[in-house]
């Protein structure tokens, strides 16, 4: 991973963000533009990365800006489709053959600081952002009391699709057990994917208040952790899990064709992205609806959720007036125009609080829905990336187990004792290389140890089966502030056979081999 020399600009980048952004500019000699008031004015190739669905969408914004900015800034834009969750992984590996600027999920935040991949905005600009954003969508893009990034959405939570068809009775909708009956009775499924995902079964914990409390300090280094999972409210929560996982009906699944599959839901807990792909699929039979809740003994919980964001980052830059001027646009990108805009063609909740008001935001139904959970919701904060391992394992284990108290304490035990060793691993398991994916029978649970061979070079302690389509990334310390797959995608297997898996690091590029047993 290179942290950069682009580092070195930063304290130009502050002086040159209190200069542009939102302020009068003032003359730069050195412009060859400074005498028509326009110091920004200029051509600025630019590498953006977006969500696949937003790429033309981004595109058709760059033209608009570019006829329309008074600055004079052109930017000749080269748009990639990159995920708000990949973004985050290439950018850590290699900073400076990153994107300039570039989408990425809320959750990411503190490993793109740690890696020195997001400039600081400006007073001026920080200012702006701050007034004109939801509050919680602000803090998402703090390290401290720093701004390093832009609010872009404020709809990264879940809640309930159902096809009305199946679900006639709308007061079974408060309740998850009545709901499971009315799939079961159908033969349809209730679709909630909570294996594999720690994002989704932290519903059933902040249900019963639970926390996973995360501190950073300014570098953004995790330092600390208040977690009550393993806890007598937490065994309440794996509780409600267990009878969901062990339904019939229950599906793993948080994709909207899962009303389509060959067993269709009933049910599907989801966010505001899959609006529009399911409204094809049940068109008048598509309802929406807050999440339900679910009992233990006498005691009822609503299911919790997380509330998220989208952010924009901007790469530090070594040049000044480059820096400002792509501030400038990010600013734009995610201003009250543009954040209508995107929510008119692709449906994203706007964070911008004006663009939170307009009529079309308020009546969207997938929107309604959020804003109805959020009262049951927790802000997404900044969280250590082996937690999402972690805390994905919990339902696999609940849905293994016995279903006693015992059986179920025993799955809450494992995860503190992994929580707890975050903090006490060794410097030798910090450095280590370990493999991580879809293969060895495994789906991303399980890190498998390397041996370091020689200097920078590691490979697996045994060669294991791998069949076409297999996929894995290596990552160092158990986190994903450094790793390693192909060009920043995951290790995709062509050729099916038994083999070690090397990584060899040369300079700031880390390549994978698979090496024939």
């Amino acid at each position: 991973m290179k942290k950069t020399n682009l580092i070195a600009g930063a304290l130009a980048l502050t002086m040159a963000m209190g200069m542009f952004a939102g302020c009068k500019p003032t003359d730069d000699p050195n412009s060859s533009s400074a005498e028509s008031g326009k110091p920004l004015a200029g051509n600025y190739a630019t590498k953006i990365w977006v969500a696949e669905a937003a790429v033309e969408f981004t595109k058709g914004q760059i033209a608009t800006y570019n006829s329309s900015n008074e600055d004079g800034i052109v930017i000749e834009a080269t748009v990639e489709a990159v995920g708000e969750g990949e973004a985050a992984t290439q950018m850590t590996t290699d900073v400076e053959a990153g994107a300039d600027i570039f989408c990425f999920a809320q959750d990411q935040f503190a490993r793109l600081v740690q890696a020195g991949a997001l400039s600081q905005l400006g007073q001026a600009a920080g200012q702006i952002v701050s007034e004109a954003n939801a509050a919680g969508v602000v803090a998402a893009a703090k390290s401290g009391d720093t701004l390093y990034a832009y609010p872009l959405t404020a709809d990264n939570g879940y809640f309930m699709y159902y096809d009305k068809s199946v679900i006639t009775d709308e007061s079974h909708l408060k309740s998850m057990e009545l709901l499971l009956a009315d799939c079961e009775a159908a033969g349809k499924n209730f679709s909630f994917e909570v294996e594999g995902s720690a994002w989704y079964v932290a519903s059933f914990f902040f249900a019963t208040d639970c926390k996973s409390e995360w501190t950073t300090d300014e570098d953004g280094k995790f330092i600390s952790v208040n977690d009550t999972y393993n806890s007598p409210e937490g065994l309440k929560a794996v509780k409600g899990l267990h009878t969901l996982v062990k339904s019939k009906a229950y599906n793993n699944s948080s994709a909207a064709d899962a009303f389509a599959a060959a067993v269709p839901s009933a049910v599907l807990v989801s966010g505001t992205w899959a609006y529009n792909d399911i409204l094809e699929i049940l068109g008048e039979n598509l309802g929406v609806a807050e999440l339900p809740s679910f009992t233990v003994g006498e005691e009822t919980f609503h299911l919790g959720s997380f509330s998220g964001c989208k952010l924009l980052g901007v790469k530090p830059q070594q040049d000044a007036k480059r820096s400002a001027a792509l501030h400038k646009f990010a600013q734009y990108l995610t201003g009250e125009a543009a954040q209508i805009e995107r929510f008119n063609t692709l449906s994203w909740g706007p964070s911008n609080l004006n663009a939170q008001k307009i009529d079309a935001v308020q009546a969207n139904p997938a929107l309604a829905a959020l804003l109805a959970q959020s009262a049951y919701s927790i802000p997404q904060g900044q969280i250590h990336g082996t937690w999402w391992d972690i805390g994905k394992t919990i339902a696999t284990g609940v849905k293994a187990s016995d279903g006693t108290d015992a059986g179920l304490q025993a799955v809450l035990d494992t995860y503190k004792a992994a929580i707890e060793g975050l903090f006490t691993m060794s410097d030798e398991e910090k450095n280590a290389f370990t493999v991580i994916g879809s293969i060895n029978g495994d789906t991303w649970t399980i890190d498998l140890p390397m041996t370091k061979v020689s200097e920078g070079v590691w490979k697996t302690t045994e060669a294991y089966a791998l069949v076409e389509n297999d996929e894995f990334k290596v990552r160092q310390g158990k986190s994903w502030d450094v790793a390693y797959g192909d060009n920043g995608q995951n290790y995709k297997v062509t050729t099916a056979g038994t083999y070690y898996i090397q990584l060899t690091i040369e300079g700031e590029v880390g390549t994978i081999e698979l090496i024939p047993a």
